[in-house]
């Protein structure tokens, strides 16, 4: 019988696609004496969770009981319990049924959380409040991953066969095991400002050229879409000057006293005071009303005429000398 196995193996070889082997189905034969020793496991759940569990805790004590399992839950504690019994024959399926108490208690419905019992479908648990610093940078990018009512996380869920759900600081996913290293990579790139899009699109893109057969085995970077990081400008912070550092205090601030005794006004009557705080604001005003007044004169002033230039002397036209060229030249037009 063995040797029969190990020739199947050495006749298969190396598995190109590890993804499209099936898992043998694991049966009450394979484990007839059962398991040793009792598992136990305990989940916590929020309040706001008890109602709905109430609700749907019969159906998880049924679906559990089929595979030998007992469930507790505690709404004092707050606590969901499985532990394995002497009939459990599958090893595995306690921590299958441990997933699935996770999963209620993190707002994933029955439906999908059960699920999880099954051998080719599994779950994952992404926390994403770690990744990035700020809130407000946080709240938009797991926006993002969810999109415009919900368009994004739909269509990841149509390419990846997983069921996903944004809670809080979690993203949790249920489906095959290749769509759950999907959507990890998925969610990591865009809590990182990779944009979700680019992943959908590589993802649609591999999909269609797996139907063809002469690219199936070529290389695919050339089709797939690049991102391509963008250094958005950012406001920078305000240098704030530091003065240089002394050992020894400011000097105190005058005060209104000590200012009124330098001056000498703390020894005049109220009075006197009243005015010289009269006549200040009255010299104010005049001044107000003097520079007023020059700049409304402004206008008036006429500008500066520069001076008319004179013509040299040197220049100045002889008068007899041109009234002797004139007769010399009448007198030869009339002897013509």
């Amino acid at each position: 019988m063995e040797s029969k196995n190990s020739d199947e193996l050495l006749e298969q070889g190396p598995v190109e696609n590890a993804w499209s082997m099936k898992i043998p189905k694991f049966t009450p034969e394979d484990n007839p004496h059962g398991l040793l020793e009792e598992s136990k496991f305990a989940t916590l759940f929020p309040k706001y969770r008890e109602q709905y569990l109430k609700e749907c805790w019969p159906l998880v004590q049924k679906v559990l009981k089929e595979h030998n399992l007992i469930s507790e839950m505690d709404l004092i504690e707050g606590s969901l319990t499985v532990k394995t019994t002497r009939k459990t024959w599958d090893p595995y399926i306690i921590i299958k049924a441990r997933d699935l108490m996770k999963l209620l208690s993190r707002s994933v419905p029955f439906e999908q959380a059960v699920r999880v019992l099954e051998d080719e479908i599994g779950c994952d648990i992404i926390k994403i409040n770690s990744i990035v610093r700020k809130k407000e940078t946080f709240l938009k990018r797991r926006q993002r991953l969810i999109g415009p009512n919900g368009v994004t996380l739909k269509s990841i869920e149509l390419l990846t066969e997983c069921y996903v759900l944004v809670q809080g600081n979690t993203v949790s996913a249920v489906g095959p095991y290749k769509g759950l290293v999907q959507v990890r990579r998925i969610v990591e790139d865009t809590m990182k400002n990779i944009h979700p899009m680019y992943n959908i699109k590589s993802l649609m893109i591999k999909r269609e050229l797996m139907k063809d057969p002469k690219l199936k085995n070529e290389n695919w970077d050339r089709f797939l879409p690049k991102f391509k990081s963008k250094n958005v400008p950012r406001k920078q912070p305000k240098k704030i000057k530091t003065k240089p550092y002394t050992p020894f205090p400011p000097p105190q601030i005058e005060s209104k006293i000590d200012q009124e005794l330098a001056t000498g006004e703390y020894f005049l009557k109220d009075e006197q005071k009243r005015a010289k705080r009269r006549h200040e604001k009255e010299e104010k005003q005049a001044e107000a009303k003097r520079s007023k007044h020059e700049q409304r004169q402004k206008d008036f002033i006429p500008p500066e005429e520069k001076p008319v230039e004179t013509s040299n002397p040197d220049t100045a036209v002889n008068i007899k000398q041109l009234k002797t060229k004139m007769k010399k030249i009448s007198k030869h037009l009339n002897g013509c």
